[in-house]
C-alpha cells in the first residue's frame, strides 16, 4: 500500500499530515510513503528527514496517484480530481457541513475517512485528532491573549507597590477550554468558566477555575460529549449571568461549537462595550460563525478599546506540535482501518463505521 502526503494548500496552513518519525514508524510496518517536496517545510521538516525516514519524495502527481492521500484539512476540488479511481482519502472533512466535498468524492470514485467524526469512545483515544488539536488551540490562545494584553497575569508584589492579577474568563470547559484554564492558571491569573454542561464543574474546579453556574433546562441536548442543541432561552440567561463577569474580566476566550452548526453568540456588543480598556477576547469559534459579536476572521480589531483576536487556525501556529500530534493520531487510526496490503472493510466496526464518509 502506498500512502501519499501533499503539501497543504489551505492559506495560513502550516501542518503536515505524516511527519519524519511517524514516516519511519509505518515504513518499518511495511507501508510506502510518497512525501511532496516541501510538504513539511512550513512544520520545520526537511526533504532529508523524509528522506532518511525512508519516504520517497515526489511531485503531485506521484503523491495523489498513491494508494492512500493523507491530509490535514479538507480536499480542495482539484485535489480530489488529481487522485485515482478507489483510493482513499483521509483527513479532516466536516462532512456535515460540506456536502459539496461530499459528492465531488462520490462522483470521482474515491473513499473518504473523516478524522472529525471519529467517535469519541475510550479505544479511539489515541485516534482522536480533534482534541490533540485542540488541547494545542487552548494553551496557545491564553499565550496569545497574554502577548496581546498590556499588562501581566500573576499578582506581583513589587518595591513600588503590588499588582493585581489578570482576571481571565472562559466560555466552554472542553478539551480547548480546559487547556486554556490550565494555562491562565499556571501563569497565575484568576480564572472563571462558563459552561452549559453541569458535569464540567468539578474538572473545572479542579484545574483552579471558578465556575459560573447557568440553571440548564431541557433544551440542551449532549451526545457523544457535544453540545448539539440548546435554546435561545437558555442563552439569553447565561448572557446575563456572565455579563457582569465578562464587564470585570482582561481576556475572555470562548471556545463553543456546535458540530454541523453555526457557533452559538455568546458575547454581544453590548458586553464588548462593557469591558475595560485595553482587554483582550479570542475567538475560537471565529471560523464557524464566531461567539463574539464584532470578531472576523483572521483578524486582530479593536473595538471600543477591546482588541478581538479571530484566529482560525490556532494549532497551525504550533506546527511542529500539532503535526507531530497530529501524524500520531493518523497513524493509530490507519493501523485500525488496515494492514500493510490493503483496507479491512469492517463496515459494523464502530470506528470505522462512525469515521467513513464515502464508500466507491
Amino acid at each position: 500500500m502506498i500512502l501519499g502526503v501533499p503539501k497543504e494548500l489551505k492559506n495560513r496552513e502550516r501542518r503536515v499530515a505524516l511527519t519524519p518519525d511517524v514516516v519511519k514508524s509505518l515504513v518499518a510496518s511495511g507501508y510506502n510513503v510518497v512525501v511532496e517536496e516541501g510538504a513539511g517545510e512550513a512544520s520545520f521538516y526537511t526533504n532529508d528527514q523524509y528522506k532518511n525516514a525512508g519516504a520517497a519524495l515526489g511531485g503531485k502527481a506521484q503523491v495523489y496517484g498513491s494508494d492512500v492521500v493523507l491530509k490535514v484539512n479538507a480536499p480542495q476540488p482539484a485535489e480530489i480530481a488529481q487522485m485515482k479511481k478507489g483510493a482513499t482519502l483521509i483527513s479532516f472533512m466536516w462532512a456535515a457541513t460540506n456536502a459539496d466535498l461530499v459528492e465531488a468524492c462520490k462522483q470521482a470514485g474515491i473513499n473518504a475517512f473523516s478524522m472529525d467524526a471519529i467517535p469519541r469512545i475510550s479505544r479511539a483515544q489515541k485516534m482522536d485528532a480533534l482534541s490533540s488539536q485542540a488541547n494545542l488551540a487552548g494553551y496557545k490562545a491564553v499565550i496569545l491573549c497574554a502577548d496581546t494584553l498590556g499588562k501581566i497575569l500573576p499578582m506581583m508584589t513589587t518595591a513600588a507597590g503590588t499588582i493585581r492579577p489578570s482576571k481571565v474568563v472562559i466560555f466552554g470547559a472542553g478539551v480547548a477550554g480546559l487547556q486554556a484554564i490550565a494555562t491562565a492558571k499556571r501563569l497565575g491569573a484568576v480564572v472563571e468558566v462558563s459552561d452549559i454542561r453541569p458535569e464540567t464543574k468539578e474538572q473545572v474546579q479542579s484545574l483552579g477555575g471558578k465556575f459560573i453556574e447557568v440553571k440548564g433546562d431541557d433544551s440542551i441536548k449532549i451526545e457523544g460529549g457535544y453540545v448539539k442543541g440548546v435554546s435561545e432561552e437558555f442563552l439569553k440567561r447565561q448572557q446575563e449571568l456572565v455579563a457582569k463577569h465578562i464587564k470585570e474580566a482582561d481576556i475572555v476566550i470562548t471556545t463553543a461549537l456546535i458540530p454541523g452548526k453555526k457557533a452559538p453568540l455568546l458575547v454581544t456588543e453590548e458586553m464588548v462595550k462593557s469591558m475595560k480598556n485595553g482587554s483582550v477576547i479570542l475567538d475560537m469559534a471565529v471560523e464557524q460563525g464566531g461567539n463574539v459579536t464584532g470578531s472576523e476572521l483572521n483578524q486582530t480589531v479593536q473595538k471600543n478599546g477591546v482588541t478581538i483576536i479571530g484566529e482560525s487556525n490556532i494549532p497551525s501556529l504550533l506546527p511542529m506540535n500539532a503535526s507531530d500530534l497530529y501524524a500520531k493520531n493518523i497513524q493509530t487510526f490507519l493501523l485500525h482501518l488496515t494492514t500493510k496490503d490493503g483496507f479491512k472493510w469492517e463496515m459494523e466496526e464502530e470506528i470505522t463505521k462512525g469515521s467513513l464518509i464515502v464508500k466507491s
